[in-house]
């Protein structure tokens, strides 16, 4: 016999599990396989029911593994449902963990220009300078912003071959890994897709990517609470959220909408805390002065109303702004006053996620490796 039981795993490598995004060996399908001389049986589970779904894994496993391994094999395959497991509460909305990021955040906010993006931006940042791996995944759809931030609007995600997948290569700048539509669409054309066209190009960038080990993937959601949010918390073990608001009561009532929305029952995402952004206005001549232009401590009042944690303000200040648009965060600063309520936002965030731990469910336990600048843990 001139090949292994280790040659035929090999070959089933390059068959992609159905509805999943990992191979059926690494999705652990494969359940056995036996040998007796030229004959090769394989017994693998599969979650589609269908006849159809059978017939074609049947069919894809022995071409595999003539085409990989001997021609001349008499192979047969073993297909069975597998079924899923028992859940708490069947209706709730789980996603599937990913191994190798170990904490998932969504930054949202109920409605548009509250700043979401900057604070994602910043946090992502600041979260590098602590020591953590990150990535951000700009989940904006239809108004993609990220790469413009992180100044690398001209780049594009290379292909790698990861186990003999292909992959896209998220961009790196200031230490922190992005991946955005923004790279793949064109700046002066108007991205016109119904609900289902953008959860799928969200779930690519997703499990298409090959993220390396993060200890943090932020995901800038877009505003409000419609497909793209019920997509991501399908797809992924959410360990948190953070709303963002601006302290003006139109712009609490909306963020209160998102909030809710992550307490749903059927979603149950832990809520981290709100921030508030443009919390007021510090002229460059007056330093000392502070102008609530939209109002005082709103944010503040929410989160103490809807119970959950006050992560802090950012002020309006105009290098924010020209910060962003061009490319280099102000959190990137050192010992300066926005690098510092960024930072300080950014360990408050951490704690809470850590003082979650305990109420998630022991498949979603948030694990932090690196906890340089965190003064909650010891």
């Amino acid at each position: 016999m001139g090949f292994k039981k280790q040659d035929i795993y090999k070959a089933l490598e390059t068959i992609t599990a159905p509805g999943e995004g990992k191979s059926l060996v690494e999705n652990n399908n494969v359940k056995n396989i036996v040998i007796f001389g030229d004959e090769v049986n394989v017994d693998v589970t599969i979650s589609n029911p269908t006849l159809q779904a059978k017939k074609k894994i049947e069919l894809e496993i022995t071409k595999a593994i003539k085409s990989n391994v001997l021609e001349t094999l008499q192979v047969k395959v073993t297909v069975s449902v597998e079924k899923p497991a028992a859940k708490e509460n069947p209706n709730l909305i789980r996603g599937k963990e990913i191994p190798n990021i170990k904490n998932i955040i969504a930054i949202a906010s109920g409605k548009g220009g509250v700043g979401k993006s900057t604070i994602t931006a910043n946090t992502a940042i600041s979260l590098a300078k602590m020591g953590f791996n990150v990535g951000v995944l700009d989940a904006d759809v239809y108004g993609p912003s990220q790469h413009i931030m992180f100044n690398v609007e001209r780049e594009k995600p290379l292909s790698v071959n990861v186990d003999g997948r292909s992959k896209m290569k998220p961009i790196e700048s200031y230490g922190v890994k992005l991946l955005s539509l923004g790279f793949f669409t064109n700046p002066d054309q108007a991205v016109i897709w119904r609900g289902p066209m953008a959860s799928k190009a969200l779930k690519q960038l997703i499990f298409d990517a090959d993220w390396g080990e993060l200890d943090f993937l932020l995901i800038d959601l877009p505003p409000g609470t419609g497909d793209v949010h019920l997509s991501i918390v399908q797809a992924l073990p959410i360990n948190g959220a953070v709303v963002v608001s601006t302290p003006q009561n139109i712009a609490l009532a909306d963020a209160k909408k998102g909030v809710a929305m992550f307490q749903q029952e059927s979603i149950n995402v832990p809520v981290l805390g709100i921030i508030e952004n443009m919390a007021y206005f510090t002229p460059e001549e007056l330093p000392n002065n502070k102008y609530y232009i939209f109002g005082q401590n709103g944010a503040k009042n929410l989160a103490e109303d809807i119970k959950t944690q006050f992560l802090g303000e950012v002020p309006l200040v105009q290098s924010i702004r020209e910060s962003g648009d061009v490319g280099h965060p102000v959190a990137l600063q050192e010992d300066t006053v926005l690098e510092k309520a960024f930072h300080d936002i950014t360990k408050e965030m951490v704690s809470q996620l850590l003082q979650r731990n305990a109420n998630l469910p022991p498949t979603e336990i948030v694990r932090i490796t690196t906890m340089s600048g965190c003064s909650a843990v010891k």
